[in-house]
């Protein structure tokens, strides 16, 4: 049976709803299958529950395990029934990162011999390549070469997908998840405008954004707000929501106030631009070829 199917690759369980949560309900409930690869557990994860900062890396370092169960549930919410790690479960660690106020993050002085960042790039890419023969995806979704704000783990996961994804010709597409800066200014503007927001706004240094001119696909997913935000609330280790009325915010551990889009955007890396402005599989022909799971 002809089915559009996508890969979608991501580092760490939440990363998947904040940045293609939207994209990836609208498309699971249009009945596309989507095929979601999370390359860690993200044990490295700062903890937001009093309660649970037991769980962290420099404690009982259990935090993996829950973050697990935090993605099964917001799998569930987006409508994501193909849920895999890189390599297995557990196979590669989250490998953390050193914050660095306005500029980009970088990789920690001490990694586990197991971080994702410092993994061997060939068996990582070999991983990705069984996944793409297995499900036969049209298109497949990742970050842009700075992992969207430098953090070791998504650079590293867009190099693996790109190399990964250059070895399959059934791949069409290949799209970056990214914020347009217009788009950021403007969800902070509607930030400021809102009556009892609970987090700070961002500082001078904003939030991150590329030119709006890399911009290639709007994906209206203001339909999938609601799955978006519940999704959120699943991630409750790491994602503090507030809502009020139409108003909608998340912050991250350094409690920043962040919007939520109504429209996620999306840079074409590799493929025929050909109806991609506003439809990540517009313009591209069904596969007759059965998914594998």
């Amino acid at each position: 049976m002809n089915a559009r199917r996508m890969v979608v690759v991501h580092a760490h369980p939440d990363d998947e709803t904040l940045w293609t949560g939207g994209m990836i309900a609208r498309y699971a409930a249009s009945g596309v299958e989507v095929t979601l690869v999370t390359c860690t557990l993200g044990e490295q994860g700062e903890i937001l529950l009093d309660q649970l900062r037991g769980l962290a890396a420099d404690r009982a370092d259990q935090l993996g395990g829950y973050r697990l169960a935090e993605l099964c549930a917001a799998c569930a919410v987006l409508g994501v029934t193909d849920q895999r790690f890189l390599g297995g479960i557990g196979r590669w660690r989250d490998s953390g990162m050193v914050a660095q106020p306005g500029a980009m993050a970088s990789v920690p002085a001490q990694l586990d011999s197991r971080a994702f960042a410092a993994g061997a790039l060939d068996d990582q890419v070999d991983a990705l390549a069984e996944v793409l023969e297995a499900v036969r995806p049209q298109v497949v979704v990742t970050y842009g070469p700075d992992g969207g704000y430098g953090h070791p783990d998504h650079v590293r996961a867009h190099q693996v997908t790109m190399a990964a994804a250059a070895q399959n010709p059934e791949v069409a597409r290949v799209y970056w998840a990214v914020h347009p800066a217009s788009a950021v200014a403007a969800g902070v503007a509607a930030l400021a405008a809102m009556p009892g927001l609970p987090f700070p706004l961002p500082d001078d240094h904003g939030l991150p954004g590329v030119d709006d001119a890399e911009v290639t696909t709007a994906v209206d997913v203001s339909a999938y707000r609601p799955a978006v935000l519940a999704a959120m609330r699943a991630h409750a280790t790491q994602v503090k929501v507030w809502t009020a009325g139409p108003h909608a915010a998340f912050a991250l551990a350094d409690g920043v106030a962040r919007p939520v889009f109504d429209t996620e955007y999306f840079t074409l890396a590799h493929g025929g631009a050909v109806g991609a402005r506003d439809d990540l599989f517009s313009g591209l022909p069904e596969s007759a070829a059965p998914a594998t799971k």
